[in-house]
């Protein structure tokens, strides 16, 4: 009971703290489209004039560019990590809330390599079902709300929270070891990243595939969205 009942505060401390943490991504953390596409074409000289061009390229060096978007966030989360780290379980609190804005923003890189953009409720609604499926969430049933953005995102954030709290709660632990928190809160923020990164990926390459394989089949239709478009349609 003695070993339990700190591990139960602990997911507690987490939850908040993730939770808090997704919410101020949610209202304030948000990467710039078109900073952002200037970045693909002079960083990873991606031949693209707007994001619907990512359609043309070749799948493999659209993942190229994904999976260094996920090391560069992976490296940040680390050095963010081993500095709050020193201070054990007292900065959880800060240092998941950048962990959060580190995570989000990667999400949303991600997004927009693989062409989907966020700019109206539907497509925040969907950058955020993302970002549940990179925390292993299943939220199939909220989707029918899902348009009523300011309702569905804070429902998902709570979900996400309650999720990724069980799932980092025992390798959080660690930090209550002052001479190991550094260095455990370097490796579990790099580690938190690169699994959300990895699934978050998953997710946005599979809605890519799945896009370029209806085009082949309507050759006569509009061309490829450049926004993402609804899970239900």
């Amino acid at each position: 009971m003695a070993d339990i009942e700190p591990k139960s505060w602990l997911r507690g401390k987490v939850e908040k703290a993730l939770t808090k943490g997704l919410t101020r991504a949610y209202s304030t953390v948000q990467v710039d489209p078109d900073k952002f596409l200037l970045q693909l074409r002079a960083a990873y000289r991606l031949p693209v004039s707007g994001y619907h061009g990512v359609y043309s390229l070749e799948i493999r060096e659209i993942d190229v560019v994904a999976d260094d978007i996920i090391r560069s966030g992976m490296k940040l989360a680390a050095v963010e990590g081993a500095g709050f780290g020193l201070g054990g379980l007292i900065t959880i609190v800060p240092d998941l809330g950048l962990l959060s804005a580190i995570t989000m923003r990667t999400i949303q890189k991600l997004s927009l390599v693989y062409g989907f953009q966020f700019n109206t409720d539907d497509e925040i609604a969907e950058l955020w079902i993302a970002a549940a499926s990179a925390a292993g969430v299943d939220i199939t049933r909220d989707l029918l709300e899902k348009e009523v953005v300011n309702k569905f995102v804070p429902r998902v954030i709570r979900r996400i929270a309650a999720r990724a709290s069980t799932e980092v709660v025992e390798k959080w632990a660690g930090r209550m070891i002052p001479l190991l928190s550094s260095a455990l809160g370097a490796g579990l923020n790099y580690w938190f990243v690169r699994a959300w990164g990895e699934r978050a990926k998953a997710h946005f390459r599979q809605r890519h595939l799945q896009l370029r394989q209806q085009a082949q089949h309507a050759p006569l239709a509009s061309p490829i969205p450049q926004a993402l478009p609804a899970s239900n349609q």
